[in-house]
């Protein structure tokens, strides 16, 4: 006997669209494969939160559950889809039509609903282009200046081993659309007005699906988790895109699967401020440093460099190295550096160091806040 749907996600009846997305989301979390590698059930409970979910956030599929219960999505509520003019919609499963897929994953892809079609309207039967899929990645600094390599762990599908991703049931065929008679375009008007366009029913394949897998509900799509190699390219930044084609959701019927975009987001650094491809740090001078010049060693990415600075050098001075920021994303060379000397007052002068400093001041009397005295 099938678990209650409520039940499985922890709610109670009168659970709001709200507290059952997040009961989801929680039991999700909890009971993810990947977080029980050692439990063989885990998947199957990951499917059946997956599975009341679908139902409980769709307010009409709800209303018949609670009318009907488990009854309301099997034999004869359920199966008279292609031929009689309304969408299939095998609602006791994953309904991969009508955007469910992307519904019941949409905060681990973080993503719309692509290409699918809206609920209510005709899904059509014959091969359609699987949806996008999208997932967030943090990386490094340092990731994010050489480039580097990382896996992730997604839910996007595969295609039905039961029917080998067709959507028919094994030992079936599709049979002629009831709306077109197979022709895959219906005609609009009569005589001169005569227009014809394509079948909305069979989507312009001429073909139903009268006898669809049981397995995937005739989507030829089943839920799976799967793990994908990253290449990370030098420069990217909060908001890159790397995508890897046809690693998106599977096609339905047999169609393409659509494209996997990862979205970075980058650390920081505890030296140096990114700005675009060039970077920015602080160096700390002495006083000496700054009046009688100095060379200068300053970190970069790659290791040490260094800039002279130059006799009576003000504090807040900004020097450039070339070169020396980050790659550019499109392969076009390198940003560059800049850095920024702040000159260190010495603490806890002596008696020495204070006389040398009084007869320093006296040797240079110059007023550096001449400009800003006040006169009327």
């Amino acid at each position: 006997m099938a678990r209650d749907y409520y039940e499985t996600l922890g709610v109670k009846k009168n659970a709001t669209k709200e507290e059952i997305k997040k009961a989801y989301r929680r039991m999700a979390r909890k009971h993810h494969p990947d977080v029980n590698p050692n439990d063989s059930s885990a998947e199957k409970r990951f499917k059946d939160i997956g599975e009341a979910y679908q139902v409980l956030s769709d307010d009409a599929k709800r209303q018949q559950y609670d009318m009907l219960g488990h009854d309301a999505f099997t034999g004869g509520a359920a199966g008279h889809g292609y031929g009689s003019g309304q969408a299939y919609d095998y609602s006791g499963g994953f309904d991969f039509g009508g955007g469910g897929f992307s519904d019941i994953f949409e905060n681990l892809f973080g993503g719309g609903r692509g290409r699918g079609s809206r609920r209510g309207q005709a899904q059509p039967f014959g091969p359609q282009r699987g949806q996008d899929a999208y997932a967030n990645m943090a990386v490094t600094f340092d990731e994010a200046f050489r480039g580097a390599a990382r896996e992730i762990s997604l839910e996007v599908g595969e295609p039905c081993g039961a029917c080998g991703g067709s959507g028919v049931k094994a030992g079936s065929k599709p049979s002629k659309c009831g709306m077109c008679g197979g022709k895959g375009q219906v005609s609009l008007g009569r005589g001169m007005f005569n227009l014809s366009q394509t079948c909305p029913q069979c989507g312009g394949t001429g073909q139903a699906n009268a006898n669809p897998c049981p397995s995937c509900s005739g989507q030829g799509v089943r839920p799976a988790v799967k793990r994908f190699s990253v290449k990370i390219p030098p420069g990217v930044d909060n908001g890159s895109k790397i995508r890897l084609a046809g690693k998106g959701s599977p096609g339905q019927q047999g169609g393409p699967p659509g494209d996997l975009y990862i979205i970075t987001s980058v650390g920081g650094h505890r030296l140096f401020e990114r700005k675009g491809s060039n970077l920015h740090c602080e160096i700390p001078i002495t006083i000496v440093e700054a009046a009688l010049g100095t060379l200068l060693e300053v970190p970069t990415p790659e290791g040490k460099s260094s800039i002279k600075i130059p006799p009576g050098t003000d504090s807040g001075k900004t020097f450039r190295l070339r070169g020396k920021g980050f790659p550019s994303l499109q392969g076009r060379g390198r940003g560059d550096l800049y850095v920024q000397v702040k000159i260190v007052t010495p603490k806890n002068v002596q008696d020495k160091e204070r006389r040398l400093l009084e007869d320093f001041a006296r040797l240079h009397p110059e007023d550096p806040r001449a400009d800003y005295r006040y006169t009327d």
